[in-house]
């Protein structure tokens, strides 16, 4: 009997310890799985927004006069990144806001600890520049300006520049000098590709005579669409599109004369073009069967949009919701109201929260009711901040409220009105966003922002495994 119990007793032991051994396995952090960022808190996005704008002086108590980290105030608590400081530009205001909210300005850094990013400055101060962030020690480097002294590209603003969604260092531009050729420049060498040239678009116009800007990519690079206009008259004439494993032009002429842009999706199968009178109409080409589906803007055509895969998210300026966003999936099920669900709406027409929608984050083989996309603005109000907000892409409303914009309109620094506003971009992971702010002060400057997006979707997206710190020379 005593036998019997000693071997319960210690078989018993054996279950428990096994057990004890099986809890301390689950709750062991995964080798290369990199912890929830910080910071951030849901709302629903048609909660009215109270917290007040920051000051100039509330700004600089946070903000670090040098590159690096930084963590915002509560109820933010997000981690933020300064990557331009005065010293960039002898104390003036230098640095242009970043392009747009569907162009990306920083590479595809997964499974790397170092993040490119290129930034414009003035010609004096070396035009577009390169900058590189260790993900691991928060360390940001000012690597160089992207081309020599004297050359063209060095009067570029940056604008509709944008890194390839794959390959780490190349960059897609369309330079000034050079309006009828896309190019793909690496970062690192400097060499350069011509990826296509419009005077060989015999669809486009006469040689010569044309030039291209508001350039897009399949993420793949296989795909890139582009607006054709009048080199002289400086007239939009529609949208091309090039194919570029079979080097196959195709054009499609704008049908009024609001043209607009048009846009790729994720695959480079979906083309949506805005043109139309006296709003904005949604003319969605399928690429692979040559079919054509129209959305006229009363109906619910998209206005400031980003493109997924295979859908497209962006404003409905006709929604009774306030400042609407709604998803339009593709093939389009109707061209009649409604064309697609609302995912977010704001609690009052006075602003658009998020007007500049950026989805660079967008996955293949991912419902977009399980993706989100980020967005930002800046108005005049003074009672109410102005945020960096990300959504879900489905009908929960829920809303993560990232980090504040620093921007008052007011104050001198950006260019206008229009370059004060942060139309910021997030990165390939989603985990990145940046924008540029001017801090209440007289120069603007950027930002990076980490988001927590784990509070919207779940796990992080980005494993990078431990690397040796980066060997480039800070400027």
């Amino acid at each position: 009997m005593l036998s019997y119990a000693r071997s319960l007793a210690g078989y018993l032991c054996l279950i428990l310890a096994l057990s004890c051994i099986g809890i301390l396995v689950r709750n062991a952090p995964v080798v290369g799985q990199t912890p929830p960022l910080p910071g951030g808190f849901i709302v629903k996005s048609y909660d009215p927004i109270t917290r007040p704008r920051l000051t100039a002086s509330q700004i600089q108590s946070f903000v670090p006069s040098t590159r690096g980290k930084f963590t915002f105030p509560a109820p933010y608590n997000t981690e933020g990144i300064r990557l331009t400081i005065p010293s960039d530009c002898g104390g003036a205001d230098c640095v242009r806001y970043v392009g747009y909210s569907y162009w990306r300005n920083i590479n595809n850094h997964v499974g790397s600890n170092t993040m490119y990013i290129f930034l414009g400055l003035s010609a004096a101060n070396g035009g577009p520049t390169l900058f590189s962030y260790d993900k691991g020690t928060d360390v940001v480097t000012k690597v160089g300006p992207l081309f020599d002294a004297g050359t063209n590209e060095r009067l570029e603003s940056g604008e509709g520049w944008y890194f390839s969604a794959t390959q780490p260092t190349k960059l897609y531009l369309s330079p000034y000098a050079n309006r009828w050729q896309l190019w793909r420049y690496d970062v690192i060498t400097h060499a350069n590709q011509v990826v296509f040239d419009v005077d060989n678009c015999a669809a486009c116009g006469s040689t010569g005579t044309r030039s291209i800007l508001q350039v897009h990519s399949s993420d793949d690079d296989s795909v890139h669409s582009f607006t054709v206009m009048d080199r002289a008259a400086t007239v939009m004439l529609g949208c091309g599109v090039y194919k570029e494993p079979t080097r196959q032009f195709t054009f499609f002429p704008r049908v009024t004369t609001s043209y607009n842009e048009c846009n790729l999706d994720k695959s480079g199968r979906w083309l949506l073009i805005l043109d139309g009178s006296p709003g904005l109409d949604n003319f969605i080409h399928d690429l692979q069967t040559g079919l054509m589906a129209v959305i006229l803007d009363p109906a619910g055509s998209l206005g400031h949009l980003d493109m997924g895969d295979s859908y497209a998210i962006g404003a409905d300026g006709y929604n009774p919701l306030a400042n609407a966003t709604i998803l339009i999936q593709f093939p389009v099920a109707s061209v009649i109201r409604p064309v697609g669900p609302v995912v977010q709406y704001n609690p009052d027409w006075n602003t658009s929260v998020v007007q500049h929608i950026s989805h660079q984050n967008r996955k293949s083989g991912v419902a977009p009711q399980q993706q989100y996309a980020c967005g930002s603005n800046a108005d005049s109000i003074p009672s109410r901040e102005n945020e960096i907000i990300c959504f879900r892409l489905d009908n929960s409303y829920d809303a993560l409220v990232v980090a504040p914009v620093m921007t008052n309109m007011n104050a001198s620094g950006g260019i206008d009105d229009y370059g004060k506003a942060p139309k910021g971009n997030l990165d390939v992971t989603g985990q990145y966003f940046i924008w540029t702010s001017n801090m209440g002060g007289n120069r603007l400057d950027a930002i990076l922002v980490k988001v927590p997006a784990h509070l919207l979707v779940g796990g992080q997206t980005d494993t990078t495994p431990p690397a040796a710190p980066s060997n480039l020379r800070a400027m």
